[in-house]
Parts: C-alpha cells; structure tokens; sequence
C-alpha cells in the first residue's frame, strides 16, 4: 500500500537542511523519517475499512493519536455528535463531510469507495509533526512544526486531496511513479480543489486555485504548496526554496528522486483541468469535473497511463457526456494542447523533454537545474535523532 502526503519528501529535506535552529531542524528530520517508515508499512487504520451502516449516508469518526504515532487513537467525535474542545477535531470532521458532500451530490459517489466507506480520521499524530497523509484507510494529520507549518486540518483541500487518493486507488489505481503518478497527485489536486470549491459555493472564476493555502505561518514567503492555475509560483522563500511545479512539456523534469517527479510534474495536468474549467466557465465541479470524474472511473485507464492516455481519455469522457461538437471537448482539447501535452496537428503527445532552460512566462516555473536542490527525496536510511521538542505556541 502507498502511503501519499500532502507535503513531498523533497521539500521535508529542503527545510531539514535549511533550517538554522536544531529544533526546528529535528522536528523536520523526524516527519522525514517517519515517512521513510511508513512507506514500508501497510496501511494500520483498520477502523476506516468499516462500511457505514446499512441505513447509508455519511458516517465519519474522529481519534486523538495524542501526539504518539499508533493508529487510529482515542476516539473523541463520531457522525452526528456535537462539536467538541478541540479544534483540529472538528476541523477534520467538517473537512471529510465536506468531501464526502461533494462526491455525493456532484457524481453520485457513494464515499470513497464508492460503497459507503466510514471515513476515519486522526489528528494530533506524532509531534511536530509537518504533514497529512492518507494511508490505504484513513485519514492522519500533524499538527506542524509551528515555524513553517501550521495543522493540517483546517485546509478543506488538503482532505479532499488525501481522501481523493482513496478514490483513485478504488478505480483507476493510478501506479504511484512517473507520469501516472503525477496523473494521480494531479487528480487529487482537482478533486481537493473542487471540494474546496463546492463548500465556500466557489464559481471558477472566484476559485483561488491553491492547494494548501493556509498551511503556511506567518513569516513564510509563500501563498501555499501549490497553484493550480500558475504552477511554479505557490512559494519563493529562503527556507523552501522556490517551487520548482512545470507548467508545460517543455519543461518536464526527469528525475528519480519523488518517485520520477509525482509532486512535481503533476503541474502539468493540473493546468490543463484548470485551463478547461476556466474555458467552459460556471462551476469546476459541473461540466469539468464531471470529464475528470468520467475518466478517473471509467474503467477504460491503464495503472501506468501517460499524460497523453489521461488527455486522450478525457477527450472521450467529454465527447460521451457532451457530444462531438460541444464546447466542453473543444475546452479540454485546447487545454491539453496549451501544456503540450496534446499537438494541435494530432492527439499524440511528444515524449517528456529535458527541461529545455525555457521558462513559461506566465508561470515562472524553474528548470530542473535550477530546482536540483528541491529534487531529493526523502531516504529511508536517513540518520536518528532524538525526538523533537513539542512546537511552539500558536497563539
């Protein structure tokens, strides 16, 4: 099972290494060795496998892993309970409903699995620790180290995002490596953002296209993890670097490290979902979505689909839905073809360049060169340290 986190191991590493302060620099190198041994692990929230009852619906509960790292942890609100203390408890709780209300009421989607799935959820995980992750069966989230990251239960496009990793690993399955990994951190992206969208009652134009936003304290030079609508300009800052996303072929990066690029080239087809929400404008969540959601689960995907298989597919998700001559194919055509993914002389795709040093203008994005010090993955060797003192007060 493929552990996936909202944060990528390279920039865990970035501000491991950048970091002048030994506690802050501990508590990064723990939420990096933490990962590294998740990875080998399988999934242990054995309370998110549970189906909801047969009277169906929304069932969620929430756990307190009280800063220890065994899951799911006390169990401190279940579905229809009132709101409790806590904070990061609630937040989790209206974040998976949020998540759930959408699947359900823009595709008919019956939870995660499509069957009714419990969605399980724990907060408070570790100390310190910088991240949220979906494991196979649940949902876990840190509270932040409190310099660079706050929690992360409060950004309703971080759940979507993790629990949309759910979704793909029930249909498509989606291999977590190069450009299908991408596809899969890009569809989890889409579906966060439309979760997002849908709760505030967004239009596309109102959207702001961001995933993460608000998980940055103050101090920290950036707007979020990523942007949807101009990757390679969610952050620019001493610590984190600058991020590194592409927004076309031309500037694809090869790499080994992040399982071939999967955080990093997943700007490619996010741009093209938001270039075809923009185009057919009103709601991402109606007619875009829909292509997107069409393709996820149409069953026609193969695990290892290229971005020229997924663009391909959502030409035929659109032309089923809309038909041959309808808008909607002409906006998810163009946008594929605006990232180079598509040509405009045929449907093929050209194969994935060494980023040529030519930036897009309107995404500022940086060459793989220019990001190889963002290119690192975390590594399971990585050196022990002792536990990280508790962060500092968020007040």
């Amino acid at each position: 099972m493929v552990f996936h986190y909202i944060v990528p191991p390279y920039l865990l590493e970035q501000l491991e290494q950048a970091m002048d302060d030994p506690s802050l620099r501990a508590r990064f190198r723990q939420s990096l060795q933490h990962d590294a041994v998740l990875r080998t692990r399988r999934a242990t929230g054995a309370a998110a496998a549970e189906p909801a009852a047969e009277s169906g619906g929304l069932q969620r509960a929430v756990y307190d892993a009280e800063n220890r790292t065994d899951l799911p942890g006390t169990p401190v609100r279940a579905e229809g309970e009132d709101p409790v203390q806590d904070e990061s408890v609630n937040q989790a709780y209206d974040g998976t409903g949020a998540t759930w209300t959408m699947f359900r009421e823009c595709f008919g989607r019956d939870s995660i699995d499509g069957d009714g799935l419990a969605l399980t959820s724990s907060v408070h995980y570790d100390r310190g620790y910088a991240n949220a992750f979906w494991d196979g069966a649940q949902m876990v989230f840190g509270d932040g180290d409190g310099e660079i990251f706050g929690g992360f239960t409060g950004s309703v496009d971080v759940t979507g995002h993790e629990l949309t990793h759910g979704v793909t690993q029930y249909t498509a399955n989606l291999a977590y490596e190069g450009q299908s990994g991408a596809l899969n951190e890009s569809i989890s992206d889409v579906f966060g953002s439309l979760a997002k969208q849908h709760n505030l009652g967004q239009s596309t134009e109102e959207a702001d296209w961001l995933i993460g936003a608000g998980l940055f304290r103050p101090g920290v030079q950036g707007v979020a993890l990523r942007s949807m609508k101009a990757p390679g300009t969610a952050y620019d800052d001493p610590r984190l670097g600058r991020d590194p996303q592409p927004a076309h072929m031309s500037d694809y990066i090869e790499t080994e490290d992040d399982n071939g690029g999967v955080h990093l080239n997943s700007g490619i087809p996010n741009r093209a979902f938001y270039l075809t929400a923009a185009a057919i404008g009103g709601n991402a969540y109606d007619d875009a979505g829909k292509i997107w959601y069409e393709t996820l689960t149409s069953g026609t995907l193969s695990e290892t689909a290229t971005f020229a298989d997924f663009a391909e597919a959502t030409q035929a998700a659109a032309s089923e839905l809309f038909g041959d001559d309808s808008s909607q194919l002409a906006a998810v055509t163009e946008a594929w073809q605006t990232v180079g993914v598509l040509t405009a002389e045929s449907s093929t795709t050209p194969e994935p360049a060494e980023s040529s040093g030519a930036k897009q203008p309107e995404s500022g994005v940086r060459t793989e060169s220019e990001s190889e010090g963002l290119m690192r993955a975390a590594k399971s060797h990585l050196p022990s340290s002792n536990p990280p003192a508790p962060p500092p007060s968020k007040d």
